[in-house]
């Protein structure tokens, strides 16, 4: 049943928590469960939030069972791409001259968005150094590979997102995009992509 609920979208998950057929807490289990399968092959993530994750779906399963989900996306997991901010995790930015113990004091407005709605956010994915390129390898995580061919890569530089959303490591994965970081990755994979511009 894991599998089956690791490649459901978004907004299945959420009329099955409506109608009760699954938790919160089952879909983040499922999630977190597919990152421990298939993470160390791929490389997918760089950090792993496995107990603030549960926690923030256990909030959820109560707003569930009061029907009174708290926004859009309450108790769907997601994930951060490793350039952007997000509150008390280090923002390494697959660099050897970030600081792992610099936590960020708050969150860039997306994660902020993306609590306010209810999101269970898993973790951090990986990036090139700087997401500066279009394929995503650093010196810090080393190289995150494509699930159809290993030997290939998901493209970059929001590869690791790409790669999250493929292999059904949680179904939302925000990634960042000035010049197709978004675009390749999900021309790559196989999979929608969306570059993100100002307004909603």
């Amino acid at each position: 049943m894991s599998d089956d609920i690791c490649q459901m979208s978004a907004i299945d998950l959420l009329a099955a928590y409506s109608d009760g057929s699954l938790s919160p807490v089952e879909v983040t289990e499922a999630a977190l469960g597919r990152i421990n399968q298939c993470n160390e092959a791929f490389n997918a993530f760089c950090l792993v939030d496995e107990e603030g994750a549960l926690a923030t779906a256990k909030q959820s399963e109560e707003r569930w069972r009061k029907n009174a989900p708290q926004g859009r996306v309450d108790g769907v997991p997601a994930s951060v791409k490793d350039l952007v901010l997000a509150k008390d995790w280090p923002t390494q930015r697959g660099s050897r001259t970030s600081d792992r113990s610099q936590l960020s004091p708050e969150d860039a407005p997306a994660v902020e968005r993306l609590r306010e709605h209810g999101a269970v956010i898993l973790g951090k994915t990986t990036t090139p150094e700087f997401g500066w390129k279009g394929v995503t390898d650093s010196p810090l995580t080393g190289i995150t590979r494509n699930p159809w061919n290993s030997e290939h890569t998901p493209g970059g530089s929001s590869g690791g997102a790409a790669v999250a959303a493929l292999t059904g490591m949680g179904p939302l994965h925000i990634g960042t995009d000035g010049g197709g970081s978004v675009r390749i990755p999900a021309s790559f994979s196989g999979i929608f992509g969306l570059k993100a511009n100002f307004g909603r």
